[in-house]
């Protein structure tokens, strides 16, 4: 069987760590039916063909593809690129594509859709998402309840439905929480890999990235344990059963 091959782009260890391991639990993956790539620390293997893999799951991360080129980092910048550089092949190709987060907003980018910080950015925590029409007949998403909380954390969004793709998860801060492009690429503004412990993990991280006050760090750790959320986690473990 082919594997998947998993792009992290979060520089600190921890948080790429613990990511991965949520991915692969969520998927119901083992170790070994993975290609983990952190693109902080290594660049994509020379001719890298997405066809030799069963998909490609995109973590999220704390750069910005709106962020303005000139002030990213080097790092950031080389990440970007990198993943970047694969959408060709994979919106080509319609090759099975989970974006979370960050790769809504290369998804997005790719396509020629409009990704700014001007409006629907969340703070970190539970939002309340509600299946679209299209939601409820997609092979990823029916059959899940129809509102279900969601965790996310992001300082930019996809303003309007990119063309030609589909829309499948809304919320009233942020519409865009969840399209299809072609049959088999997707991507999610919340972090369908994630649970309680990750968020508080990744509040603790990420308090001085701007994604909130850090005095409000406590509170979002409460309300993060406070949440039930369980539909995310499904949409990837059907990503990973459909594709793999």
């Amino acid at each position: 069987m082919k594997r998947f091959l998993i792009l992290q782009l979060r520089p600190e260890t921890d948080a790429s760590d613990a990511e991965f391991a949520a991915i692969l639990d969520k998927c119901g993956l083992p170790q070994t039916r993975t290609h983990r790539v952190r693109l902080d620390c290594d660049d994509l293997p020379a001719g890298l063909d997405v066809s030799d893999y069963a998909g490609v799951i995109v973590g999220g991360g704390p750069g910005c593809v709106s962020d303005d080129p000139a002030q990213k980092s080097p790092m950031d910048a080389r990440i970007e690129a990198a993943v970047m550089g694969l959408m060709p092949q994979i919106t080509g190709r319609d090759h099975p594509f989970m974006g979370c987060c960050y790769g809504l907003g290369v998804l997005a980018a790719h396509l020629g859709g409009v990704v700014d910080k001007s409006r629907y950015a969340e703070p970190v925590g539970p939002s309340t998402c509600a299946l679209t029409e299209a939601g409820h007949e997609d092979p990823l998403t029916a059959g899940l309840a129809p509102v279900f909380d969601a965790f996310v954390g992001h300082k930019e969004a996809v303003q309007s439905l990119p063309p030609g793709c589909v829309h499948l998860v809304a919320s009233a801060p942020c519409p865009f929480q969840m399209i299809r492009w072609g049959q088999n690429v997707y991507a999610t503004q919340f972090h369908p890999e994630a649970d309680a412990a990750d968020f508080e993990q990744r509040i603790e991280i990420y308090k001085d990235h701007g994604y909130f006050p850090p005095e409000d760090a406590a509170r979002l750790v409460g309300l993060c344990h406070a949440a039930d959320v369980t539909e995310p986690a499904r949409i990837l473990r059907r990503f990973a059963e459909r594709y793999g």
